[in-house]
């Protein structure tokens, strides 16, 4: 057994141990990627059918087995179609570029710092007057095609602007407003709602309108709440809400100057998941 062992260390060089390394890395990132969504709960089921189908062929269940191969012959097409969101995502996410940072990551500090306190005063204010708004602020996944569905503004980012736009009445002020780097790029914009059927029956278009853009990107979406004026923020589909002015002002700072990376997704020690329930990240 020990020559065994032996011969087996003796074969495994450099790129054997390295090859291994990059297929465990891939499969924790798509285990990484899958967890917590609908995905997850498709892939169970698809194991279940990969288990059946191995069951039947040992215990000889003619007629499952054939149900089973003719399903799982057209199983990569139908996995695609089934998947196409998730695929969607996952591609946009291999091709976010990690060396070009996004616009706002070239602010220097003092600049990001003034424009982080133009959006803390404008949903506070908006949160204060109970006035819906809907903020989307670009990063690395381009939102021209959802900015071409509004109407151009191309302006300094300041809290009255932004205010001004989301005043009941106004032109523009249905809609969300794209923030492109230092600028407001264009503001009445339309967006995709996500399509999650288990989100808390209480969030209405707007949230939905929201965590639908992160699900599509990688965007960060400030929504104030026109029935309650509660502020809430969307990350990578995910909603956290009743936010104050201090943990509004962090976490931009923190995502834009990337000093603390894993807050985008653990913000606040508060996660509201896919479903509107609260987690609690801080224990």
């Amino acid at each position: 057994m020990e020559k065994f062992f032996d011969n087996i260390l003796s074969s495994i060089g450099l790129n054997d141990i390295l090859d291994i390394l990059i297929v465990a890395f891939i499969f924790y990132k798509i285990l990484e990627f899958i967890k917590e969504t609908r995905a997850q709960q498709l892939i169970k089921g698809l194991l279940v059918l990969v288990v059946a189908f191995f069951l039947s062929d040992l215990f000889n269940l003619y007629a499952l087995n054939w149900l089973l191969r003719g399903t799982m012959t057209v199983g990569a097409i139908a996995l695609v179609v089934v998947f196409q969101p998730e695929l969607r995502r996952a591609l946009e996410y291999v091709g976010r570029s990690k060396i070009v940072k996004a616009p706002f990551g070239q602010l220097d500090k003092e600049k990001a710092k003034a424009i982080t306190d133009e959006f803390v005063k404008a949903v506070s204010a908006c949160s204060n007057t109970k006035t819906g708004a809907l903020i989307i602020l670009e990063r690395e996944t381009s939102l021209t095609e959802i900015a071409e569905s509004g109407t151009e503004i191309n302006a300094d980012i300041s809290a009255q602007l932004l205010m001004n736009i989301f005043y009941e009445g106004a032109p523009l002020h249905d809609g969300a407003v794209i923030i492109r780097g230092d600028r407001i790029y264009a503001a009445s914009c339309v967006l995709p709602l996500t399509n999650n059927k288990e989100l808390n029956k209480s969030l209405g278009t707007r949230h939905r309108a929201g965590i639908g853009v992160t699900e599509h990107s990688d965007a960060i979406a400030l929504i104030v709440s026109e029935e309650t004026g509660i502020i809430s923020m969307a990350v990578d589909g995910k909603l956290t809400r009743f936010l104050d002015a201090k943990k509004i002002e962090k976490t931009l700072l923190n995502l834009y100057l990337s000093e603390e990376k894993d807050e985008k997704v653990m913000i606040f020690g508060r996660i509201f998941d896919r479903k509107g329930k609260v987690k609690d990240a801080g224990k």
